[in-house]
C-alpha cells in the first residue's frame, strides 16, 4: 500500500516537472542567444527594462504558454473521444472542428476580413462544424459511434474541398500564404491577447471534462452496463463531445491545424497513469503541453531565423507513431 502511494506521488510530481522543464527550455532557447546570467536576471526582474526582459516576457513566455494550452487542450480532447468511442485511433479533429475552421478562414481571408478577427472566425466555425457532426451522429437521442465518425469524415472532406477551391481559384499572393500558414499550424505572432480570449473557452471545456470523469470511467464497461449502474449515457456522450469541441476549437483558433497531438499523447498518458480518466486526463494535459512546447521550440530554433511550421514538424513524429498503431491493429481503450 505504501509503495503504491509513493508511486502515485512520484508520477504526480513527474507530471508537474515535465511541462515546467519544457517551459524553461522554451524560454532559454531561441534565435537570440541568452546567457545563463541574462536569463536568470530576466526571470527574476520581469519589470526591469532591457532586451533580455523583452525577449523572455513579451516573446518567448507568452508563446510557450500558448503552446502549452494548445497541447494540453488537444491531448485532453483526444483522451475524451478515445475513451468515449473506445477506439485508440480517434483524434480531436474527428468532430470536423479543424476542417470547418479551415474552410471559414480560407473564405474569410479571401473576403478581406481583418487579420485580428481570423482566429475568432475559426473558433466559431469550428464549433459550428462540431454541432453539425453531432446532429448527424445522433441515433435515438444518443451518439452513435459509426454515424459520428462517418459524419466527421464526410464533412471534413467537404470542407477540405472548399479550401482547395479557394486556394486554387480565388486567392493570390498574400492571402494564399496566410491560409497555408494557418493550415500548416503555428503559434508564431500569437501573444497575451490571443491567449486571454481563448483560455476561457479551453477552461470551460476542461471544467466539463473534469465534471464527467466519474461517468466516463463507468462507461469504460460499455453503454449497457453503465446505464444499469445509473449513468445517463446520452447526457455523458453529449458532455464529452461538448468538452472535446470547446478544447479543440480553442486550440485550432490559436495555432491552426496541429495534428497528431490528440492521437499520440493519450496513449503515452495511459501507459504512465493507467486507463482511468481521473489519472489519464491530467497526464494527457501535462504531456500534451510539454510535447507542443518542445515542438514549437524546435520549430523556431532548428532553422533560425526561419521557422518550420509546427504542424509539419509534428507530422514527422506523428505519422510513424500512427502507422505503428495501425499495424498493431485497433484495440479498445479499456485494454
Amino acid at each position: 500500500m505504501r509503495c503504491a502511494s509513493i508511486s502515485r506521488i512520484a508520477r504526480a510530481l513527474l507530471l508537474v516537472v515535465i511541462p515546467a522543464l519544457a517551459l524553461l527550455v522554451a524560454i532559454a532557447l531561441g534565435g537570440t542567444a541568452l546567457g545563463p546570467q541574462a536569463l536568470a536576471d530576466a526571470l527574476a526582474h520581469p519589470q526591469r527594462g532591457g532586451d533580455a526582459q523583452t525577449i523572455v516576457w513579451a516573446l518567448r513566455f507568452p508563446r510557450a504558454c500558448i503552446a502549452a494550452l494548445v497541447g494540453a487542450s488537444l491531448a485532453i480532447a483526444g483522451a475524451l473521444l478515445q475513451g468515449l468511442l473506445r477506439n485508440p485511433l480517434v483524434d480531436p479533429y474527428l468532430t470536423g472542428v479543424s476542417a470547418g475552421a479551415g474552410a471559414a478562414i480560407a473564405i474569410g481571408v479571401t473576403a478581406g476580413i481583418a487579420l485580428p478577427f481570423v482566429p475568432a472566425l475559426g473558433f466559431v466555425a469550428g464549433l459550428g462544424s462540431a454541432i453539425v457532426v453531432a446532429v448527424l451522429g445522433r441515433r435515438g437521442g444518443r451518439l452513435d459511434a459509426e454515424r459520428l465518425i462517418l459524419a466527421g469524415v464526410s464533412l471534413s472532406a467537404l470542407f477540405a474541398a472548399i479550401v482547395a477551391l479557394v486556394l486554387t481559384r480565388m486567392t493570390r499572393g498574400a492571402a494564399s500564404e496566410q491560409i497555408l500558414a494557418w493550415l500548416a499550424g503555428s503559434v508564431s505572432g500569437r501573444g497575451w491577447n490571443e491567449l486571454a480570449w481563448s483560455a476561457p473557452y479551453a477552461a470551460a471545456g476542461l471544467a466539463l471534462a473534469l465534471a464527467i470523469v466519474p461517468s466516463l470511467a463507468v462507461m469504460r464497461l460499455g453503454d449497457i452496463r453503465a446505464a444499469a449502474l445509473g449513468v445517463d449515457v446520452a447526457r455523458t456522450q453529449w458532455l464529452v463531445l461538448a468538452a472535446a469541441s470547446l478544447l479543440t476549437a480553442a486550440a485550432v483558433a490559436l495555432a491552426g491545424v496541429v495534428g497528431f497531438v490528440g492521437l499520440i499523447v493519450p496513449h503515452v498518458a495511459r501507459k504512465l497513469s493507467g486507463v482511468h480518466p481521473a489519472g489519464a486526463l491530467p497526464a494527457a494535459a501535462s504531456l500534451g503541453a510539454a510535447f507542443v512546447i518542445l515542438a514549437d521550440t524546435a520549430s523556431r530554433t532548428l532553422f533560425a531565423p526561419a521557422e518550420a511550421p509546427l504542424g509539419v514538424l509534428l507530422a514527422f513524429v506523428g505519422v510513424p507513431v500512427f502507422m505503428l498503431l495501425y499495424l498493431r491493429g485497433p484495440r479498445t481503450v479499456r485494454e
